[in-house]
C-alpha cells in the first residue's frame, strides 16, 4: 500500500504548510505539460491523491487512524463485541463489487398449433450486458481499483464508543470507498464505472410442446449480468397459448365442433377433417345423434411431460334444415308416414346429463 507521507517526502508530523510546499514543488516536476512520460503521469495522480488525503483535516485525522480506529482499549468492551456483534462488520472484510444480477420476466405468446410439438423462438430482450471496454473491472483500460486509503483495504471504519458498560467498539462502512475497500481513480468511460451496459440481444428460445397459459419456464443464468460483471441472474419466460377459432383445449386434448347434415347423420358418411397438423380422417356412422363426441386417437397435443399425445374428440352437432323446397318437403313427409308404425308418441325421459357433459368444456369457451 502506497504511503500518502513517502509520496510527498514528508514526515507524520508534517503541517499543512509543509505538505502544500511539497505538493507544489512536485506538482511542477511531475506535471504533464512539463514531464510528458508515462511513469511522470502515474507519479503526478498519486502526488494529488495524497495531497487531496492530508490537505483535508478530517481525511488525515482518518488516514493516520487507519481501518482500526480506537483499537486497543480492551477488558470489558472486548468482551461486549465479542457476544454482541459490535465491530463485526469490519471482521466480515470489504464487499464485493460483483453482484448477482437480476432476474427479468417476459411473456411470450404461442399458438395453439406451435404447442402440439413444440417451437422455437428468437427473442429480443432489452437487458444488461458485460462492458466489452473493461470487462467488468469498471476502470478504464490501463488502469486498476486501488486501495482505499482510509479503511486501507477493509471497507469499515471502526471506532470506539464510551458507554456505562466501558469502551464499546463499533463499525460502519467507509464513507470513502462505500464499503468496497477499493476506488477507481478512473473510471471507465463506457460504462461509467458500473462493469456493464444496457444493450439488446436476441436468446434463442426452445418451447416444449405441451405448455399451457400461465406456465413459467426457467432459462438459467440467461438475465442481466450483474453489476461489476457478476454472474447473470435467470430469464423467465410466461406462456400465454392465443385463442383458436375452431380448436380449444382440454388437457392434451383437442376439442372441435362438426356440424353434420341431417341425411349424413341418418346415412353415415365419410370425410377428412382439417387439422391442425395436418388432414384428419373421420367416419360418422349412420343414426350419428347431436352431441355425440367422435375420438381421434393421438391427434391431440404432445404431453409436457411423459410421451405420448392427447386424443382430438369432436363434438358432433345435426343440422336441422330450416327451409325446404316442395320436392323435398314431400319427401320428408314420405320418410314420416313410413316411419310413423314404427315410431313412438313422444314422451319426457330423465334428462340424460352425460350426454351434454362430454362437451361442456368446450361450450363454455366458445
Amino acid at each position: 500500500m502506497v504511503d500518502h507521507y513517502e509520496t510527498l517526502g514528508v514526515s507524520r508530523e508534517a503541517t499543512p504548510d509543509e505538505i502544500k510546499k511539497a505538493y507544489r514543488r512536485l506538482a511542477r516536476q511531475l506535471h504533464p505539460d512539463v514531464n510528458p512520460g508515462a511513469d511522470a503521469s502515474e507519479k503526478f495522480k498519486l502526488v494529488t491523491h495524497a495531497y487531496d488525503v492530508l490537505s483535508d483535516t478530517q481525511q488525515r485525522e482518518k488516514y493516520d487512524l487507519g481501518p482500526q480506529q480506537g483499537a486497543g482499549f480492551g477488558g470489558f468492551g472486548d468482551i461486549f463485541e465479542t457476544f454482541f456483534g459490535g465491530g463485526g462488520g469490519g471482521r466480515s472484510g470489504p464487499r464485493s463489487r460483483r453482484e448477482r444480477g437480476q432476474d427479468a420476466l417476459i411473456r411470450v405468446e404461442v399458438e395453439l398449433e406451435e404447442i402440439i410439438f413444440g417451437t422455437q423462438r428468437d427473442l429480443e430482450v432489452d437487458t444488461a450486458v458485460l462492458c466489452e471496454t473493461c470487462q467488468g473491472s469498471c476502470a478504464a483500460p490501463g488502469t486498476h481499483p486501488v486501495t482505499c486509503d482510509i479503511c486501507r483495504g477493509t471497507g469499515h471504519i471502526q471506532r470506539a464508543v464510551r458507554s456505562l458498560l466501558g469502551n464499546v467498539m463499533t463499525s460502519s462502512p467507509c464513507g470513502t470507498c462505500r464499503g468496497y475497500g477499493t476506488i477507481i481513480p478512473n473510471p471507465c468511460p463506457t460504462c461509467q464505472g458500473q462493469g456493464r451496459v444496457r444493450a439488446r440481444r436476441n436468446i434463442p428460445v426452445d418451447i416444449p410442446a405441451g405448455v399451457d397459459t400461465g406456465l413459467r419456464l426457467q432459462m438459467p443464468s440467461q438475465g442481466e449480468v450483474g453489476p461489476a460483471g457478476g454472474p447473470n441472474g435467470d430469464l423467465y419466460l410466461e406462456i400465454k397459448v392465443r385463442h383458436h377459432d375452431v380448436f380449444s383445449r382440454n388437457g392434451d386434448d383437442l376439442l372441435a365442433t362438426l356440424e353434420v347434415q341431417m341425411t349424413d347423420a341418418i346415412l353415415g358418411v365419410s370425410t377428412t377433417l382439417a387439422g391442425l397438423d395436418g388432414e384428419v380422417p373421420l367416419e360418422i356412422r349412420s343414426g350419428t345423434q347431436s352431441a355425440e363426441v367422435i375420438t381421434i386417437k393421438d391427434r391431440g397435443i404432445t404431453r409436457l411431460r411423459g410421451g405420448g399425445r392427447g386424443d382430438l374428440k369432436v363434438g358432433i352437432q345435426v343440422a336441422t334444415p330450416t327451409k325446404l323446397s316442395h320436392k323435398e318437403t314431400e319427401l320428408i313427409k314420405e320418410l314420416a308416414r313410413l316411419r310413423k308404425p314404427h315410431s313412438p308418441s313422444p314422451q319426457l325421459t330423465h334428462f340424460q346429463q352425460g350426454l351434454f357433459q362430454k362437451l361442456r368444456d368446450r361450450f363454455l369457451n366458445l
